[in-house]
């Protein structure tokens, strides 16, 4: 008897071993997932006036949906450089339409990376303009704004950090 109670209690022990490692496993699978294109520029904390002029222009949801996106992305810093009261201009409801205009601009159907990006010379916009394309010595330019950093994988597209905010014409 003490022997079947040592048994069942044996494979009680290693049955709840394997529920805790495969709920451990779902976990971390979870974690491994990308997260989409905001919550990763979010997560970055050099994109926060883009996050804001999203959430103006009321984008959140559209990237943070299937998808695929490319986003030439700019940083606080090319958010800096425009001129005084551009940024909070844009920002105010009246001019919402132009600050989806200048966002859509830098959007891209389609996960484009920088192996791709480099034989291109232009782009569609989600906009519905053009973006330039140019390879100079290895480098890359969007409508003149610098590409900084690329691949930055997401769950539903792909960023590519600009070093400037660019607009259509």
């Amino acid at each position: 008897m003490k022997r079947v109670t040592f048994v069942l209690s044996l494979a009680a022990v290693v049955g709840l071993v394997a529920i805790a490692t495969g709920f451990a496993a779902e976990g971390r699978a979870k974690k491994k997932m990308r997260s989409d294109i905001v919550d990763t520029a979010v997560a970055a904390g050099s994109f926060k006036t883009l996050a804001a002029a999203l959430e103006a222009a009321d984008l959140i949801e559209t990237l943070k949906g299937k998808g695929p996106f490319t986003v030439f992305a700019p940083t606080d810093e090319a958010f800096a450089k425009l001129p005084k009261g551009t940024v909070e201009d844009l920002l105010k409801p009246e001019n919402k339409e132009k600050l989806v205009g200048i966002l859509t601009y830098h959007v891209v159907a389609g996960r484009v990376m920088a192996a791709d990006v480099v034989k291109l010379t232009e782009a569609t916009t989600v906009q519905g303009s053009k973006v330039s394309i140019k390879v100079t010595d290895g480098k890359v330019t969007v409508d003149g704004a610098n590409v900084v950093k690329t691949d930055i994988g997401c769950s539903n597209g792909v960023i590519h950090v600009i070093d400037a905010v660019i607009s259509p014409k």
